[in-house]
């Protein structure tokens, strides 16, 4: 399990709790999750990505709080989930089914919103009978469904198979990632974070990553690499808006407009200038308007029975 490095003060300072629980997936594994915020209020759940944790969300679960029921968890091998030898998209959907399963009653519908691999895990989801209960409206933050690896900007170089054959490499490597340095901050900046990127964001973003034990981020990272949910975007049908940064490295947008050309009910997606894959940390506001957004507009009402959405497809 990983040591739980997150900033202690300031706006990325995970809240506590109003309670937490324990998810059990489908093949045992356990699932550390919080609940935030008032009991009866809309429902809004958060997937965090690769080697992040329940604290990458922390400017949301602060903001959105007050007046909503905040439900984060730890994927499996993260934060206070222990490791499991299952690492596929199937296990990602299976976690998911398992939190919302643990966490809203029946037929209450939620926002449900994926960082990274927490949108994967969205994606990989698109078709159980748990998220279609449950999802009221969806966004993915800077994230894709396919050729995460070719894509990647993070090797400054062009395209092809060299390329692609380094990011693998570096973005696999089983090497320890260490203290929280000058130099490791420098590192994770410029792979992860806009230019722009304030000393404090860096400094969460780092705590986090660093956090996540080796193992487990290598073997996620096989998922990664070899990832294709292609056919998870096209089933996912309720009202999904899409959010990248410009200067995203890990998944640029060419991700976000393939997500919006095969979403068969796409809000849009919105770029920001000049931010990178963080987007939830670099820019919390944005992230956090929209979501309340969604809220407003899809599940306000709480628990209504749908299946259908409605057909609001806009260009991106």
């Amino acid at each position: 399990m990983s040591r739980l490095m997150h900033v202690k003060s300031g706006p990325y300072a995970p809240p506590v709790a109003a309670r937490e629980l324990t998810a059990v997936s489908a093949d045992g594994a356990r699932l550390h999750t919080e609940v935030h915020g008032p009991e009866g209020a809309p429902a809004v759940v958060l997937a965090h990505g690769w080697t992040c944790s329940t604290a990458f969300w922390a400017a949301q679960i602060r903001d959105l709080a007050v007046d909503h029921r905040v439900i984060a968890y730890d994927q499996r091998g993260h934060g206070r989930s222990p490791a499991s030898p299952a690492c596929s998209t199937d296990a990602l959907a299976d976690d998911l089914e398992a939190v919302l399963k643990a966490t809203l009653a029946p037929g209450e519908r939620a926002v449900l919103v994926g960082h990274s691999m927490g949108g994967m895990t969205v994606m990989a989801a698109a078709t159980r009978p748990a998220l279609r209960e449950h999802a009221a409206a969806v966004l993915l933050c800077s994230t894709g469904a396919s050729r995460l690896v070719a894509e990647s900007t993070v090797v400054p170089m062009r395209p092809g198979r060299l390329r692609t054959w380094l990011t693998k490499h570096i973005l696999g490597s089983r090497a320890p990632l260490g203290p929280v340095t000058p130099l490791a901050r420098a590192i994770l900046k410029y792979a992860t974070m806009g230019p722009g990127s304030a000393p404090h964001m860096v400094e969460a973003c780092a705590r986090i990553v660093h956090a996540c034990p080796r193992k487990v981020r290598h073997a996620w990272s096989h998922v990664l690499d070899l990832l294709d949910l292609d056919h998870g975007a096209r089933e996912l049908a309720m009202p999904t808006a899409v959010i990248v940064g410009t200067a995203d490295r890990l998944t640029p947008p060419v991700h976000a407009r393939s997500l919006a050309a095969a979403l068969p009910n796409c809000l849009g997606v919105t770029e920001l200038p000049g931010l990178g894959h963080m987007t939830p940390v670099e820019a919390p506001a944005v992230v956090t308007g929209r979501i309340r957004e969604l809220v407003t507009t899809y599940a306000r009402g709480g628990n209504q029975q749908a299946d259908t959405y409605p057909q609001v497809k806009e260009g991106a």
